[in-house]
């Protein structure tokens, strides 16, 4: 496999509507989790970059479906956070058409070559993760678990959440379950062995 630059990185677009996403013939790697579990962290982790996705002290900022280009290769799509409490409902109901719309409205919905379903380890899956990952797997779509914010853990807690999420009922036996923590850079060559591998570039 050719070498990705990580240096030829952008945000292609912010699509705050189904018909802005792009129709570029690329793999998409699509990143849901809840408000402040990390999504923006991961992908300047994994781009090597410390700010082309803004990392916000508030949860539930991002109100777009975000396209990073990398290097022409593939996509990685920032979805809206989920489980914010302190947005009015119509807001709400906008993020929750906009992710359903990645879902059901994106023209290269098979380009979609994994779905990175991040869960924060200390905190454990939330009621609206368990409603992701079963959507998920209504979907079909092939999806790995990125267990974020390890760094919060001592070992034995560690050990006990991650066997927790092997163990959890909604996530299928076999689903890779990678712990990956920003502070520390753990999991991101993990991560992009199994972005290459799905993406196959």
């Amino acid at each position: 496999m050719a070498p990705i630059n990580l240096q030829n990185a952008k945000l292609h677009i912010s699509a705050g509507d189904p018909r802005q996403f792009p129709g570029l013939p690329v793999p998409q790697i699509a990143l849901s989790g809840r408000s402040n579990v990390g999504k923006s962290s991961l992908v300047n982790t994994l781009l090597g970059r410390k700010a082309l996705a803004r990392v916000s002290s508030a949860p539930g900022k991002t109100i777009t479906v975000n396209f990073y280009d990398v290097d022409g290769k593939l996509f990685l799509v920032d979805l809206p956070g989920y489980g914010f409490a302190k947005r009015p409902p119509q807001e709400k109901a906008k993020w929750s058409a906009l992710t359903d719309g990645y879902f059901t409205k994106n023209q290269n919905i098979d380009r979609v070559a994994l779905v990175l379903q991040l869960i924060d380890l200390k905190v454990g899956p939330t009621a609206d993760d368990v409603m992701m990952l079963r959507y998920l797997a209504e979907t079909g779509l092939p999806f790995a678990v990125v267990a974020t914010k390890t760094d919060k853990l001592n070992k034995t807690g560690r050990t006990a959440a991650l066997e927790a999420l092997a163990a959890h009922p909604d996530i299928p036996d076999g689903t890779p379950i990678l712990p990956f923590s920003a502070q520390t850079g753990e999991g991101k060559e993990e991560v992009w062995r199994l972005l290459r591998q799905a993406a196959e570039v």
